[in-house]
């Protein structure tokens, strides 16, 4: 699904150097790093890794990147947001568009015999008036589908 060690659900559209992904990270209590950053904060590893329920958007656009966090949002609202881009690839013979809202906004189109491109439209919240845009290539639709299932499954 994608190149990401989120560890958590994790929706990852595109390649490995122009991608849009929406996860939600879960921290291991029994990775190294978890337990030595805990050690130099003074809690237990599993303080540290606490439930894995802050969602974010992580984004990439010719090898640079960034992410920002998603407080406050529910497993439905990523989940809603996959079933609708799933609908819309399952019928993919016109370019379509999925609104996630004020931070991610997906446009799809159809680029070529079982392909499909994006533009990701990333709006940080602390950056409202700069959106970016990511471009995909032409990536696989059934392995897109197969992506989302298992997204969706995972949220289940």
């Amino acid at each position: 699904m994608s190149p990401l060690a989120a560890g958590g659900p994790a929706l990852f559209i595109g390649t490995d150097t122009d991608y849009v992904a929406l996860v939600r990270p879960e921290l291991d209590p029994a990775d190294e790093g978890v337990r030595r950053a805990a050690e130099e904060a003074g809690i237990t590893p599993e303080e540290l890794a606490g439930p894995g329920d802050t969602w974010a958007v992580l984004f990439e656009r010719g090898g640079d990147g960034d992410g920002f966090e998603l407080p406050g949002v529910r497993d439905a609202e990523p989940a809603d947001l996959a079933r609708r881009l799933r609908d819309g690839l399952a019928a993919a013979d016109a370019p379509f568009t999925v609104d996630g809202g004020s931070v991610l906004r997906l446009e799809a189109r159809p680029a070529g015999a079982g392909t499909c491109a994006f533009t990701a439209h990333v709006t940080p919240p602390d950056e409202a008036g700069t959106p970016l845009t990511v471009e995909t290539g032409p990536l696989p639709v059934p392995a897109l589908l197969a992506d989302l299932d298992t997204f969706l499954g995972s949220l289940a």
